[in-house]
């Protein structure tokens, strides 16, 4: 996969976050940024990953990859101090979470993903499927069970 850009909330555990593992590899071309919410970070131009976007393709793979790392409800928030040139792009809506959600406070969408699910996804969508991904991710193995669709796109 292409060179990728995370941005990460400060207020987020990293002990629940999936992508934690990847922190300590150096083959990916990952940029990370640790933000609060306000935080400014300018992207560039960017294919960033949002329920509201078309489909993610392999036509997108000339973009970095924006992917944002935060609860659901603090997701617009964060984007509105992100600069940049964005094009919007969704996963299948058929894919199917793995990793198990216990709020107490807020209800998560039906459609929504683990971080580390959701880059993953983006590697097969973007034509470079990348099970290393999940490497470290204790849910890796259900949610490729969970989501047999995902080898369709080989």
């Amino acid at each position: 996969m292409s060179k990728t850009i995370i941005i990460r909330l400060n207020k987020e555990s990293p002990k629940k976050c999936s992508l934690t593992p990847l922190r300590e590899r150096d083959d990916l071309d990952i940029e990370w940024h640790h933000c609060n919410i306000g935080d400014k970070v300018e992207v560039g131009a960017v294919t960033l990953l949002h329920p509201d976007g078309v489909p993610l393709s392999d036509e997108d793979n000339g973009r970095p990859l924006l992917l944002v790392d935060s609860s659901w409800r603090d997701l617009s928030r964060v984007l509105a101090t992100v600069s940049g040139d964005f094009e919007l792009r969704c996963l299948p809506k058929n894919l199917v979470t793995a990793y198990p959600r216990k709020s107490k406070t807020f209800e998560d969408p039906e459609t929504g993903l683990a971080s580390i699910e959701a880059l993953h996804a983006a590697s097969v969508g973007l034509g470079r499927r990348d099970d290393s991904l999940l490497d470290g991710y204790y849910f890796g193995d259900k949610w490729l069970e969970l989501n047999p669709q995902l080898n369709d796109e080989d």
